[in-house]
């Protein structure tokens, strides 16, 4: 059971193999990642952003046509997002009663629910840039019963921006970096990289600010 799953999460993080596998069904293939993705908890452990840029990339090269990628997965990402909004929704807070297991971890949803109560609506937007974070954001805005018109209208622009950023941006690195297809490595590296920076700040700052009171020197009152 365990080597399937290690031979399974090997498997997914082989971008450049995934989508040269897949062939022509690669635009299906990378739709069906990203709905899963950012519709479902199953889906937080999933490669997206390293996944869009490379499949932009490989469209670069002409292994995958641009028109039945970007507009596609731009509708996979929304419609997946509206999957978890009513997961939250129709839940509420038993979503947070949840046991973990392997597919659900409450400590992603607290995170993203902490988030949440930082950001407001923008966070539909910049929760698309975060790993884990934009897979527990929309059952956390359901969960708060935030206006659906109002989530519907961040959550077309997010997914809009998120998508056309990864797959455009690879997509013109591949076009004016030569035979970068064959180093994809190095930029699946830095994607990865750059995505998981926004987390790892922001758990320095929540250290540093929980740190900066436990060292402050008491101030006791002077005596009359």
């Amino acid at each position: 059971m365990l080597e399937s799953i290690r031979h399974l999460l090997h498997t997914l993080f082989d971008v450049q193999g995934l989508i040269q596998s897949a062939g022509p069904a690669a635009p299906l293939l990378v739709c069906i990642i990203v709905f899963i993705e950012t519709g479902f908890f199953v889906g937080f452990f999933l490669p997206g952003d390293s996944l869009l840029v490379t499949a932009g990339v490989f469209s670069a090269a002409g292994f995958i046509p641009l028109k039945w990628l970007l507009i596609p997965v731009m509708f996979c990402a929304i419609a997946g997002d509206q999957i978890g909004y009513w997961i939250g929704r129709l839940a509420g807070v038993a979503i947070y009663k949840r046991e973990d297991s392997f597919f659900f971890k409450r400590r992603h949803l607290q995170r993203a629910h902490d988030f949440y109560e930082k950001y407001g609506g923008k966070t539909i937007i910049l929760a698309r840039f975060i790993p884990i974070i934009r897979t527990f954001c929309p059952p956390v805005a359901g969960a708060a019963k935030m206006s659906y018109s109002r989530y519907l209208t961040y959550d077309i622009f997010g997914g809009m921006i998120w998508v056309g950023t990864m797959i455009l941006g690879g997509y013109f690195l591949g076009r004016t970096i030569p035979n970068i297809s064959q180093r994809i490595h190095y930029v699946i590296l830095v994607v990865i990289v750059l995505s998981l920076l926004p987390a790892v700040i922001s758990i320095l700052r929540a250290r540093r600010e929980t740190d900066v009171p436990a060292s402050s020197p008491a101030i006791t009152p002077e005596k009359p």
